[in-house]
């Protein structure tokens, strides 16, 4: 379970990546990127193929996000979330969020063995912020 604590120091940051985000209103990976920017916060979104969504530059993976990466928001399936885990130790960014459905047990024993502060099986961004549609 994620104690609050976990939850404010992930959300006492302002720049956040958002992996799978999407140029589908409809898909959680476009919502937390929403949430993200209602709230004043700059969020990049991760996306391979995309340039751009939300009007928002898309950086292709997490090696080409800037410096400065507070947390990462993870809305992918789970086999590509233990990618994530693994990329994420790598290049320094320490909080993770698995938003549900993208969380696996592997990869949130692998994050913790990593020493990444990590949110699983618990809330949703969305809901912890608050979302407007």
């Amino acid at each position: 379970m994620t104690n609050d604590t976990t939850i404010e120091d992930f959300l006492a940051g302002t720049t956040y990546a958002v992996a799978g985000a999407s140029t589908d209103r409809s898909k959680y990976g476009n919502k937390v990127l929403r949430c993200y920017l209602q709230h004043g916060r700059t969020a990049i979104p991760v996306h391979p193929r995309e340039t751009e969504i939300e009007g928002v530059a898309c950086a292709k993976d997490l090696a080409s996000l800037p410096k400065g990466v507070h947390g990462l928001s993870i809305i992918t399936p789970p086999p590509v979330t233990e990618k994530l885990v693994e990329e994420a130790a790598r290049l320094g960014i320490t909080r993770l969020w698995m938003q549900p459905g993208a969380e696996s047990p592997r990869a949130i024993e692998r994050a913790k063995e990593l020493g990444l502060s990590v949110i699983a099986n618990g809330p949703c961004l969305l809901v912890v912020l608050g979302y407007r549609e």
